[in-house]
């Protein structure tokens, strides 16, 4: 059963990296998976957040750092050492890799795991949302197939586990919500029987 779903992997893998293969999508998978390409759209977003969404942006900005923290250190430091699966672009000879083959384990992919955390945890506070976040963590999380990096099952269990932490951590955000604004109607609750 195990060589018949890595067999599968391999088919999937190979067509994104062999299969669909070009110059202009090596130049576009590689400037979508970099981190460091997306950090001003992160600040723009997280600003836009913060200013215009109220009190549930301000727990939307807090809560997606204390989340991608948590996320990307279980996957990298626990999840990444217990499995200890090697990279494809490591045992594969034949992977084009135009970033070369850099990292450690293959297993789960962070990059899956942190994006589709964002993902989901966005998606529950601000729902209207869902497509801009799914598909963007989507063409992240195929880029890192498509550029030899990980293998697909790599970027679905990343993506599954992603979606857990997101949804743990937007239920805390919600209840979060709902506890401060219970307690500021209380509190105006209060002044209004004060002034009376």
């Amino acid at each position: 059963m195990s060589d018949f779903l890595y067999s599968i992997d391999l088919t999937v893998f190979y067509f994104f990296n062999h299969t669909i293969s070009l110059p202009v999508l090596d130049k576009f998978f590689s400037l979508i998976t970099s981190v460091n390409n997306w950090y001003i759209a992160y600040v723009i977003l997280l600003g836009i957040s913060w200013t215009k969404g109220g009190i549930r942006g301000k727990i939307g900005v807090l809560g997606v750092i204390l989340l991608i923290a948590v996320s990307d250190q279980t996957g990298y430091r626990i999840l990444k050492e217990i499995f200890a699966r090697p990279r494809p672009c490591d045992v594969l000879s034949d992977v084009i890799t135009p970033l070369g083959c850099t990292g450690t384990f293959s297993f789960p992919s962070n990059h899956a795991l942190n994006n589709f955390a964002a993902a989901f945890f966005f998606y529950k506070l601000f729902p209207k949302l869902k497509w801009v976040l799914f598909i963007t963590a989507s063409l992240v999380a195929i880029s890192r197939v498509y550029l030899g990096l990980h293998y697909p099952s790599d970027i679905i269990g990343g993506a599954l586990i992603g979606i857990l932490f997101g949804y743990i951590f937007s239920q805390l955000a919600l209840f979060t919500e709902r506890k401060l604004k219970s307690k500021s109607t209380k509190q105006r609750i209060e002044i209004l029987r004060n002034k009376k």
